[in-house]
């Protein structure tokens, strides 16, 4: 099995894609490059089993259907003044999921600067589509929506503080922490590169993550959670620890 992660960013500069080969008792990182285009993760695609994509890959619907209802004038019943009614706006179905699982707050596509790199996904999302790949929004095909902070607090690995201004984790200490935890995988000639970059660390991230939502250990929406999923999009938390990515290939599911 070959897994690709890729950590999204609003243009090239600053997106990082991974690769992952999986065998029966280690991950080798095949591949690990920055400032990636979109047409070199369509092309990247083919090759791979599963891609985990860090961004969002919807809107949370009530926030659609107030643009378009205010498009129109048509908006009649509102709580601007009222907090809930504004995070029902912010966040969508599955960062609830994420912040009721880890505590962890997802950035809001609706409201926040992440919203760029969903512009770009979208045109991506076109892109896999038209190449076709089952761009199912659930995570069901080969796509599927990850986020590395959750699975890295998922897996009992630092989450905050490794990148940005206010870094106070270094992320080399982290890849290092990675290391001991998944003593199987092989970063090799890629080692140095996870050390210095965080976009690097993050698509690796994004490649296991992919891997734990392959074989069925990371979380799906239920039946009536699926509906809004296929239109928000969902992110696959893993449900175990990062020793399920080797030993529970038994779960392996399917992509297109």
């Amino acid at each position: 099995m070959l897994t690709l992660g890729v950590d999204l960013a609003a243009a090239n500069m600053r997106t990082a894609m991974a690769a992952v080969e999986w065998l029966p008792d280690r991950a080798i990182v095949r591949d690990l490059v920055l400032d990636v285009s979109d047409a070199r993760i369509v092309e990247a695609s083919e090759h791979a089993d599963k891609v985990g994509l860090d961004c969002p890959l919807g809107w949370p619907e009530p926030f659609v259907a107030l643009v378009q209802a205010h498009r129109f004038g048509h908006v009649t019943d509102t709580d601007a003044d009222g907090a809930q009614w504004r995070r029902h706006l912010a966040y969508r179905l599955t960062d609830e999921v994420v912040r009721e699982e880890t505590s962890i707050i997802p950035l809001s596509v609706a409201a926040d600067r992440i919203a760029h790199a969903a512009f770009r996904c979208v045109g991506l999302l076109a892109m896999l589509a038209a190449a076709g790949h089952n761009v199912d929004r659930c995570g069901g095909g080969r796509i599927v929506e990850v986020y590395p902070a959750a699975a890295l607090c998922r897996w009992g690995l630092a989450y905050r503080g490794y990148k940005g201004r206010g870094q106070n984790v270094q992320h080399a200490d982290l890849v290092t922490a990675l290391r001991e935890a998944a003593p199987w995988l092989e970063l090799g000639a890629f080692e140095g590169l996870c050390r210095r970059s965080h976009d690097a660390f993050d698509s690796v991230i994004a490649a296991l993550n992919a891997r734990a939502a392959a074989i069925g250990k990371a979380v799906q929406p239920s039946d009536e959670q699926r509906t809004v999923a296929r239109v928000e999009g969902w992110i696959a938390l893993p449900t175990g620890p990062l020793s399920d990515l080797i030993d529970g290939a038994e779960g392996m599911s399917g992509g297109d």
